[in-house]
């Protein structure tokens, strides 16, 4: 008998509100066009009906342009007075990002826990710290300038996600530009995250192209970040949506220029 279940839509609470301009309305239409091909992984309702926050999983990027991220936030905001309705949106190559921009936009920390306890785990301590490093983003520790998503859509080979940033923190001074690598096993099993540290934007993009070395590993993060992810491994979910806690402030420095490849506009 063919499996015939589909995933619930996403649940945007419009019952009697109304788009607050007619650009909201249109943009709105055009980030859901494919609503049902969005699956809720997180969401939250504020008690007051103001805000919705959702993260969604969108299996029809894998037929956008290559490299498209596949997870999308959305935060709908409601005039309970005057019945109207206004949104932000995001794409996002990994969860704690997407979970990061939600908590960004006031989101409670623990609501954006993945609500499923299916999908692939963190294979080891090292990709849990990893993660729980970029949901956290102290400071806005990391700019993104670049990510692709390599989704062949197979048993035959993993999903490969590759997200290059810029560190502002002082300690990475000497090796400023990351690139995270997450692998996921081609039976969906478990998947890691490593991090690489690169002198230049350039040397990052041409071991992007050109593998022809190992990953250069960044020294694995500590501190209260790190210590507190060394229990993950044992998570029933994917991701945990606790917000670590920041270390101390620093100076954010601006990256330089970024390659053309790491200039690729988010699609």
């Amino acid at each position: 008998m063919a499996n015939s279940y589909e995933p619930p839509r996403p649940d945007y609470r419009f019952d009697s509100f109304e788009a607050a301009t007619e650009q909201t309305e249109d943009d709105f239409f055009s980030v859901t066009l494919s609503d049902d091909m969005l699956v809720p992984l997180a969401e939250h309702h504020s008690a007051d009906g103001r805000d919705t926050y959702l993260l969604l999983y969108d299996r029809a990027a894998i037929w956008d342009i290559p490299g498209t991220a596949e997870y999308v936030t959305l935060h709908i905001t409601r005039d309970t007075v005057q019945r109207t309705f206004d949104f932000a949106h995001e794409r996002h190559p990994v969860i704690p990002q997407a979970q990061n921009w939600l908590i960004r936009q006031g989101c409670p920390a623990e609501s954006v826990e993945l609500s499923t306890n299916h999908g692939p785990r963190p294979a080891d301590a090292l990709t849990a710290r990893l993660e729980d490093m970029l949901r956290a983003n102290p400071d806005d520790r990391y700019t993104v300038l670049d990510h692709s998503t390599d989704n062949p859509c197979s048993f035959d080979f993993g999903i490969e996600v590759s997200t290059a940033v810029h560190d502002n923190h002082p300690a990475s001074g000497h090796a400023p530009y990351r690139l995270f690598l997450e692998e996921t096993t081609k039976d969906f099993g478990s998947y890691t995250v490593r991090e690489g540290a690169f002198p230049t934007a350039e040397a990052a993009d041409t071991w992007l192209r050109e593998r022809s070395t190992l990953l250069p590993l960044a020294p694995a993060p500590h501190g209260a970040v790190g210590l507190r992810a060394e229990a993950a491994r044992a998570r029933s979910t994917v991701n945990s949506g606790v917000l670590a806690a920041p270390p101390a402030a620093v100076v954010p420095s601006r990256p330089a220029a970024a390659p053309a490849r790491l200039r690729r506009s988010t699609p």
